[in-house]
């Protein structure tokens, strides 16, 4: 990893913001920046070594802030929240019953054995696509608040869940290494709102605004990599960290300074890092050659918009229900852990990738509808 290396990821990456200028077909950023490093990386002109240990470490701290700016944008304080939360909460189990028949139905076929596993990846969703697709958009309309509220709770329950089914004889140790790093950041979360009632919060925010010391940004940053070092020790990804961190965050409520600060941090830097690194870490020449793997790729993203989409019969609407189909941090954790524990089979990691991709182009080509259907106000069913 040189100067010259990180100076082209940052202008290429550039191309990202491009492409979401498209007035005809709005594209998610991170589609752009995928782009870049897939033509830069593996399968295109291989400048940009996905491999670097250093270039890795760099992408995985932009994993955990993508996932912390995630997290904190989950309106938790909004009072529209809870009148969310049992739709919210109904779906994602709802899309969890219909993704276990299709996972094992899956793995049967292709004879991988991993049923449990796809479901997993069929039932998940990622804020972190989600989220940017919004363009900013705030979320107003019921089913967009309802939405939110299926996001957080796919997200960190599949988060959870994922190293017990890569490897059930571990299951034990990855289920109590999960409930550390949520134990700790309930104890950030009682910090955080300790010295918001006693004024002490504010009291450092006019400190440093006085002084320019950003200490705030500092602290948050500080409990953010301690729950990420606490996550790799336990073999844990450093995705439910900085989930769990933002959702830490949302609940106590996220100063303006600080919400700045940490997206300037993560959409400036450190996001076009992690999601062009993504993109130069697929080998797409290799999946080209291997028609078994092509086939698994498209069974898992097709089984995930399915499962997602089938929950327009609950009413929600079709952009949203394809929307909360998006892939990306559990399937990434998925091919790292199960490349780390050697639990997958050859091409298997890619596939799963590959189902991810196909959900994010879905979501992409609904991005225009889903940012009507979150912010205009929904009648609400049940009314009447």
């Amino acid at each position: 990893m040189t100067f010259a290396v990180l100076a082209l990821i940052c202008a290429v990456a550039m191309l990202g913001p491009v492409v979401s200028l498209n007035r005809m077909v709005h594209i998610p950023v991170v589609i752009g920046e995928l782009a870049v490093g897939i033509a830069l990386g593996h399968t295109g002109a291989g400048v940009i070594d996905a491999d670097d240990p250093t270039l890795s470490f760099m992408a995985q701290i932009g994993f955990a802030l993508v996932m912390f700016v995630a997290g904190s944008h989950v309106p938790l304080r909004q009072p529209a929240m809870r009148s969310g939360l049992r739709n919210g909460l109904l779906r994602a189990l709802g899309v969890a019953v219909i993704a276990a028949p299709l996972g094992l139905l899956i793995a049967s076929f292709w004879g991988t054995g991993h049923g449990p596993l796809y479901a997993v990846l069929i039932a998940s969703s990622s804020a972190s696509i989600v989220m940017p697709a919004l363009g900013g958009a705030a979320v107003t309309a019921r089913s967009g608040l309802e939405m939110l509220v299926q996001l957080a709770i796919a997200d960190a329950a599949c988060i959870v869940v994922l190293p017990l089914v890569l490897d059930p004889s571990q299951a034990l140790i990855a289920g109590l290494g999960a409930l550390g790093v949520l134990a700790v950041a309930a104890v950030f979360f009682l910090f955080l709102r300790w010295s918001e009632r006693t004024g002490r919060r504010d009291q450092l925010h006019e400190l440093s605004e006085k002084r320019g010391l950003a200490m705030e940004l500092r602290i948050t940053l500080t409990m953010l990599f301690t729950l990420a070092a606490l996550a790799a020790t336990v073999h844990v990804s450093v995705m439910l960290a900085g989930f769990a961190m933002g959702l830490a965050m949302a609940a106590v409520g996220e100063p303006r300074r600080i919400a700045n600060q940490t997206f300037a941090l993560t959409e400036g830097f450190f996001a076009p890092i992690f999601f062009v690194w993504l993109g130069s870490s697929l080998d797409l020449r290799a999946l080209a050659g291997d028609p078994q793997a092509i086939g698994l790729g498209v069974a898992l993203g097709a089984a995930a918009v399915l499962a997602h989409g089938l929950l327009t019969f609950t009413r929600q609407p079709l952009p949203i229900a394809v929307a909360t189909s998006a892939q990306l941090g559990v399937p990434v954790g998925a091919a790292a852990l199960g490349k780390t524990m050697g639990v997958l089979d050859p091409g298997e990691a890619t596939a799963m990738l590959l189902g991810a991709l196909i959900t994010i182009a879905v979501v992409a080509a609904f991005s225009d509808r889903l940012v009507q259907a979150v912010t205009a106000p929904v009648p609400d069913p049940s009314a009447g």
